[in-house]
């Protein structure tokens, strides 16, 4: 767990000198204060992450955690787990939506197998297998706490590799059949969360299906009673690999000031287990969008994050994140290219 700790110790506040001079450059552009919304405090988060009151976007990088639940025993995913390997073979072969949207954004794609249950083949895939899939987190644990240590201490050495490759801006992706389960036991385990609130769809599974999640969590959270005082405990009893993988991606990017922009339910549900494991890496955190997921709403306002976009959508894979790039581009070019009132020779009321 050394890895881990040093990666929490790393992880400082945002520079508020920083915030300060990009929000008196804000100020001076010609436009009324505020007026860009979002934009502009787009551009504040990404001035206290690099510290830079006029920050700019390099090479962007989505990072897609792959990994299998033995949770899917209990009927809970409308897909069987075959289909995991079999996109993740789509990603790396360039035919999925994430590869259509990340070669609009120029954005690059790196895709790690932490838990597929079966093994893959291909000369971009990165594999750095934990074990073969969770086991069925309904009848016991997910994992053992080593495996789910390991599995972050994997996330952060991807990430960090990656922006030793010049990553400048890192955002989550995930595939995993079934993953839409451990995230609605994760939001259930560290909040009061009704189950109705929690639990959704998922890839589209029918009344009976929603019935089995619901089933299938209960008993996880029943057998396991993971504690909600200690994340690693949660995540280990009823959370997945990639779900732990992405977690430690999401804890390298703050410990590097490096931004991070958070995809759909599955996505945030790691940046809870990396909020409870560290507090002081929220800040780092861009939510890209808010999905179809019920659970994903509660727990962007448990995380205090507000969403860029509202597109509907419920695929994960890092899609939401990567559209989000396209604002994060809008806000840095508005802050860096914009006149200000002095260079326009505009009156301004201040």
């Amino acid at each position: 767990m050394q890895i881990l700790t040093k990666t929490i110790n790393n992880i400082k506040p945002l520079d508020q000198r920083a915030i300060e001079a990009a929000q008196e450059r804000l100020d001076s552009l010609t436009k009324p204060p505020g007026s860009l919304g979002v934009l502009e405090d787009m551009v504040k988060t990404l001035a206290g992450i690099t510290g830079k009151p006029i920050p700019s976007l390099g090479k962007k990088t989505v990072i897609i955690m792959a990994g299998d639940h033995g949770v899917t025993d209990e009927g809970v995913s409308a897909f069987p787990k075959e289909v995991t390997p079999q996109m993740v073979i789509n990603f790396l072969n360039g035919g999925a939506a994430i590869n259509v949207l990340s070669r609009l954004e120029g954005a690059g794609i790196i895709c790690c197998d932490i838990g597929v249950a079966s093994d893959i083949e291909h000369p971009a895939l990165i594999t750095r297998k934990v074990k073969y899939g969770t086991d069925n987190m309904a009848k016991g644990p997910a994992m053992s706490r080593e495996e789910a240590a390991a599995a972050i201490e994997t996330g952060i050495e991807v990430a960090e590799e990656a922006i030793r490759q010049g990553s400048t801006v890192l955002a989550t992706g995930e595939m995993g059949i079934g993953n839409t389960t451990p995230s609605s036991a994760i939001l259930r385990a560290f909040s009061d969360c009704s189950p109705e609130a929690a639990v959704g769809l998922g890839t589209g599974i029918n009344k009976e299906g929603l019935s089995k999640k619901h089933m299938a969590i209960n008993k996880a959270l029943e057998v396991n009673r993971p504690n909600p005082d200690d994340p690693l405990d949660v995540l280990s009893k009823v959370g997945g690999l990639e779900i732990a993988g992405l977690t430690g991606v999401i804890l390298a990017a703050a410990a590097n000031r490096i931004p991070i922009v958070i995809d759909g339910f599955i996505s945030t549900a790691a940046a809870l287990v990396a909020a409870r494991l560290c507090p002081g890496a929220i800040p780092y955190m861009i939510a890209s969008h808010v999905s179809e997921e019920p659970g994903h709403r509660v727990i962007l306002n448990m995380l205090g994050l507000n969403p860029i976009l509202h597109m509907k959508m419920r695929l994960g894979e890092g899609t939401g994140a990567v559209l989000a790039f396209h604002m994060l581009d809008a806000a840095v070019r508005i802050q860096s290219e914009m006149a200000t009132f002095a260079d326009a020779g505009v009156s301004s009321n201040h």
